[in-house]
C-alpha cells in the first residue's frame, strides 16, 4: 500500500477545503440554530462533484477513488460534521447501493440525477423496534402482480425527510429467515411514502427492486462496508478540525505572560490528540486503498469506524 497522496487527490482536497470555508462555516450557525436542511448548498456541491465522487463517467460523473472521496469528506466534516454525514450518506449508501447493485436500467435512470445532487438519496434501513437487525424487520414487502406493496416505517435515516429517493430495505420473507431482505428504490411523490408519518400501503413498480428477491440483506453489508469507510472519514475530519482548533486556541491564550501552548500538560495533551489522528488516518485509508483495489473490507472498515469514532 502506497499512502503517498497523489496530485489529483490534494487538489481536490483542497477545492473541498475552500468551498467549505467559503460556502459552510458562514452558515453553520444558522442552519444548525434553524434545523434549515440547505437543499440548495447539496446542489451546489454536486456541481463540484461532490456529491457522485464515485459515480463513473458514463453516469455524468469523475469516478474518483475512495482515498479522493475520504479526503472530500474529511475537508468538509473539519467545518461541519452535519454536512459531512450527509455527504457520506448520499454517496455511500443510496448512490452506493444502486452503483453495486443496480441494474442498468436503474442506473441510468437514478445515477446522474444523484451525481448531481438534482436528487438527494436516502437509505432505509434502521427501524424503531429493530435497530439494524435486517432479519427481523417489521417493513414488509408483498408482491400483487406486478408491484410490490410495501407496509411498515423506518426512523433516523439520513435525508427521510427531504431525500427525493431512497433505496428501502425490507423484508419478503419469514422473520430470521436466510435471504429474506429485498431492497426497493421509493421515489418522493410515490402515493403512501411520506417522512414523519407511518403510511400502510405503499406500491412500487417491479421495476424498481434492486438485484434479486432475499438478496437485500447481503447487498446491504456490502454497502456498509463502504459506508463505514466514510464514517471514518467523517470522524476524522471532525477530530482534524477540533484539534485545528485547540492548537491555534493554545497558542492565542495566555497565563504567566506565555501562551498556553508553552506548557507540557497543554503540549502533552496536543501530542497525545495528534497522534490519535494520524493512527485513525492510517485505519482510514488502508481500508480505502483495500477498497479501492476490490478486495474485501468487512475487517478493515469495522475498525477504522470504531477507531476513528472513538
Amino acid at each position: 500500500m502506497n499512502f503517498e497522496v497523489s496530485e489529483l487527490t490534494t487538489q481536490v482536497a483542497q477545492s473541498a477545503r475552500d468551498f467549505a470555508n467559503q460556502h459552510i462555516r458562514p452558515n453553520v450557525m444558522k442552519w444548525d440554530e434553524t434545523q434549515e436542511f440547505p437543499v440548495q448548498f447539496f446542489r451546489d456541491m454536486g456541481k463540484q462533484g461532490f456529491m457522485g465522487v464515485l459515480v463513473p463517467e458514463e453516469y455524468g460523473s469523475a469516478s474518483l477513488s475512495y482515498i479522493v472521496y475520504i479526503h472530500i469528506i474529511q475537508e468538509v466534516a473539519k467545518v461541519c460534521g452535519s454536512v459531512g454525514l450527509s455527504l457520506a450518506a448520499h454517496n455511500s449508501l443510496c448512490t452506493g447501493h444502486i452503483l453495486n447493485f443496480g441494474n442498468e436500467e436503474q442506473k441510468k435512470k437514478y445515477l446522474p440525477k444523484l451525481a448531481t445532487a438534482e436528487w438527494i438519496g436516502a437509505w432505509g434501513l434502521t427501524e424503531p423496534n429493530t435497530g439494524s437487525d435486517a432479519g427481523n424487520m417489521k417493513c414488509v414487502a408483498h408482491k400483487d402482480g406486478n408491484e410490490w406493496v410495501i407496509n411498515g416505517t423506518k426512523n433516523w435515516i439520513t435525508h427521510g425527510i427531504t431525500g427525493d429517493v431512497a433505496v428501502v430495505m425490507t423484508r419478503t420473507g419469514n422473520p430470521r429467515a436466510k435471504n429474506n431482505s429485498t431492497a426497493f428504490i421509493v421515489e418522493r411523490g410515490t402515493p403512501g411514502f411520506t417522512g414523519g408519518k407511518k403510511e400502510n400501503k405503499l406500491g412500487i413498480p417491479d421495476a424498481n427492486r434492486i438485484g434479486e428477491v432475499g438478496e437485500g440483506f447481503k447487498q446491504a453489508m456490502v454497502v456498509l462496508d463502504g459506508g463505514r469507510i466514510s464514517i471514518a472519514a467523517l470522524s476524522l475530519g471532525i477530530a482534524k478540525g477540533a484539534y485545528e482548533a485547540s492548537v491555534q486556541y493554545s497558542k492565542e491564550r495566555h497565563q504567566f505572560d506565555k501562551p498556553i501552548a508553552s506548557f507540557q500538560g497543554i503540549a502533552f495533551k496536543l501530542a497525545d490528540m495528534a497522534t490519535e489522528i494520524s493512527a485513525a488516518e492510517m485505519l482510514t485509508w488502508k481500508a480505502a486503498d483495500l477498497k479501492d483495489n476490490g478486495q474485501n473490507v468487512t475487517k478493515e472498515s469495522a475498525m477504522a469506524k470504531y477507531y476513528a469514532s472513538e
